[in-house]
């Protein structure tokens, strides 16, 4: 049955994949609409991508390169000193260094907007970009949201002391990001058109990327962000000392999708490799509320890797490498 929902899932996902590229050569062809005679102007987008092609082919293969590295680190090596690593460097460079732009969550809206329109060219990095981490989660579960992700990187460095959430309310703010993903493709797609009257010019004019717009880090990436964005982004940081993860966990929309994918991924995070040592040391461990009855949900978990380090029977697995010792159950006090 797991079998059948991945392959599903990966044949869905290479449908999509096939019929955007499949119309991208024609709507490079055409000429982008005539509004010529009226007040129309095309705006300017709030993300606009690198301006050297080589620039986002070179974004595209780096991300490509860490998050098989990142699976590389937390499904084999086991290492959290290395995905914090990897997370730093994937901040320097698709944070601070690329500004934030061009990224797989905001790749939705571009995705989004070529499904629903002809007239829209998107390169083919951007389908890259966009469907990379989706493929990876097929495989791996969500870590591209471990050690790729500059958003998840920069909360994931500040959290201190996180608090407990109770795991009600920590459910049901987990539904906004996929209320969030609905309103960002239904604004990029068709805007406020439906409700005006569908006219092509009004349909052009009224949509919104609002994921770009709502960004809370791009702002603090770019340093030079609107002032309200500034604050947004700062409450999010502040937030994520003592919440683990607040955005990824109840808003990012991309988040969304790698939650529905990782469900049947074919290898996530194990707390331990060989067998499981039921003393609830991992529970307490995780800030994320992502283990439910001692074991890592394959929806939730961020694979941030902190279990392993307070995994006893992972210290006695690196003191004894390729000699497994023997299973010591430890109970919580």
């Amino acid at each position: 049955m797991k079998r059948a929902r991945r392959l599903l899932a990966a044949a869905s996902c290479a449908a999509v994949v096939l019929w955007i590229g499949g119309n991208l050569p024609g709507q490079y062809q055409k000429d982008p609409p005539d509004f010529s005679g009226s007040d129309y102007k095309f705006p300017t987008p709030t993300h606009p991508e690198p301006y050297a092609g080589w620039e986002r082919t070179l974004d595209a293969g780096l991300l490509a390169v860490g998050l098989a590295v990142a699976a590389w680190l937390i499904l084999k090596k086991r290492s959290r000193v290395g995905v914090i690593l990897l997370g730093m460097a994937s901040l320097a460079w698709f944070g601070f260094w690329r500004k934030g732009c061009i990224c797989p969550i905001g790749a939705i809206q571009n995705v989004s907007l070529c499904l629903a329109d002809p007239r829209y060219a998107v390169s083919l990095t951007i389908v890259a970009i966009f469907f990379l981490p989706l493929v990876a989660a097929l495989f791996f579960g969500r870590v591209f949201c471990g050690g790729v992700c500059p958003h998840g990187a920069i909360q994931d460095l500040v959290l201190l002391k996180p608090l407990r959430i109770p795991r009600t309310l920590d459910r049901l703010l987990g539904l906004l990001k996929y209320a969030y993903l609905a309103v960002a493709v239904w604004f990029a797609a068709w805007g406020f058109a439906p409700f005006l009257g569908g006219d092509p010019d009004i349909t052009q004019a009224s949509r919104r990327f609002v994921i770009c717009e709502w960004d809370p880090f791009v702002g603090l990436f770019r340093l030079n962000g609107s002032f309200h964005m500034l604050l947004i982004g700062a409450g999010f940081v502040i937030a994520g000392m003592f919440i683990g993860r607040p955005y990824c966990r109840w808003l990012c929309p991309y988040g969304a999708l790698l939650a529905i994918l990782s469900r049947v991924s074919w290898k996530s995070v194990r707390i331990t490799p060989d067998k499981e040592l039921d003393c609830g040391l991992c529970a307490e461990a995780c800030p994320y509320g992502a283990i439910e009855d001692l074991r890592a949900v394959k929806a939730s978990c961020l694979s941030c890797t902190r279990c392993y380090e307070f995994c006893p029977r992972e210290r006695e697995l690196k003191k004894c490498p390729g000699d497994a010792p023997p299973l010591v159950q430890v109970e919580l006090q």
